[in-house]
């Protein structure tokens, strides 16, 4: 026989701990929301705030980078004060690579990768003494100090023997021959499209050989004399023959030697010949002046002497001859011996024609 249960009390018991157990879940509610602030921000800021750019609240959040790199203020503010030699500046070679196409993070900060952070300079007002690094000859740096900014890039290629060079030893800087900040503009005529040498570089002060002779005046004379080099008519240039930034070969020679710089232009000197005269195959330089002289061929002294110095009395060359005599017509060696250089005839020991 079942027994009844009464339903009331069961009923308020339920009722009473889901009344218990709603009051413990909003209570513990409350402990864990965060407390509001006592004034809230209007709506307007609040969206302002909101699509404020991740660069703007990470710049607040930061405070100002300080050290080495902190020192450095960027392009933008170099150009608000100095816009015409940025002007200037960013049409030349190096302006093209270092504003518009930088390969390395110190190509990538522009003026201040070559006259240093600009901090002191910005936070002074400007002047000259606040500028880390300057060039040119009221430069408070020196010339080793000048040099090394542009040796940081220029170390490679035909800059590689700079160090110990007589350039370098002698103290030479290099904004004395080039510059940096000026565009040269090429006429267009029939001169500088035909005459004009393929080496021009626009980076220099002045055209070649002009920027050398400078320095150089004994080569000046020498390139005035009625036999030169086709300097002064463009056809060459002091860079054909010399690297001013240094070689490992004499007088700062491209080739390896003084032949080989020679024939590099006056291949059918080159030989191999049958019958080598040895004085040419020893030094062009032995018969030649290369800058200029007085004599035809650029020739030391005038024939028969350049013969005379190696060849002995004990053959005509020297020896007292009458004045009708065939060895004396024209007072040349070179009537007879035209193959001075070398023969590839059989019978050319002599260098006849």
């Amino acid at each position: 026989m079942r027994r009844n249960v009464p339903r009331l009390p069961l009923f308020l018991a339920c009722s009473l701990f889901s009344l218990l157990s709603f009051a413990g879940l909003y209570a513990f509610a409350r402990q864990q929301s965060p407390q509001q602030p006592a004034s809230a921000a209007p709506p307007e800021q609040t969206l302002s705030d909101s699509k404020a750019s991740p660069q703007a609240a990470t710049a607040q959040a930061k405070p100002a980078a300080k050290g080495p790199d902190g020192d450095y203020v960027g392009s933008e503010v170099c150009i608000t004060c100095h816009e015409d030699p940025n002007r200037r500046f960013k049409n030349t070679v190096m302006g093209k690579i270092m504003m518009g196409n930088p390969h390395t993070p110190e190509e990538a900060r522009g003026c201040e990768s070559c006259h240093g952070p600009g901090r002191a300079h910005v936070e002074a007002g400007g002047g000259k003494d606040t500028i880390p690094i300057r060039f040119g000859k009221d430069s408070p740096n020196t010339i080793a100090e000048q040099n090394a900014v542009c040796m940081d890039c220029h170390s490679r290629g035909t800059h590689i023997f700079w160090r110990g060079s007589p350039h370098e030893s002698r103290g030479i800087a290099c904004v004395d021959c080039h510059q940096v900040k000026q565009v040269l503009q090429v006429k267009l005529s029939s001169d500088t499209r035909y005459s004009s040498p393929l080496t021009d570089n626009h980076g220099l002060k002045m055209g070649q050989p002009e920027l050398c002779l400078q320095c150089h005046p004994m080569r000046r004379a020498q390139l005035q004399r009625s036999s030169h080099m086709p300097y002064r008519e463009g056809k060459v240039t002091c860079t054909t023959c010399h690297n001013p930034h240094g070689s490992p070969n004499p007088y700062q020679l491209i080739q390896s030697s003084i032949n080989e710089n020679c024939l590099s232009c006056h291949t059918e000197r080159r030989g191999p010949f049958l019958w080598e005269h040895p004085p040419v195959v020893e030094n062009c330089d032995n018969c030649h002046e290369p800058h200029g002289s007085n004599n035809p061929q650029l020739l030391k002294v005038r024939m028969p002497r350049v013969c005379d110095d190696c060849h002995d009395s004990s053959r005509h060359p020297t020896q007292a001859q009458p004045l009708s005599s065939i060895k004396n017509f024209n007072r040349g060696c070179t009537n007879c011996h035209s193959y001075i250089h070398g023969s590839n005839h059989p019978s050319g020991s002599a260098f006849l024609r």
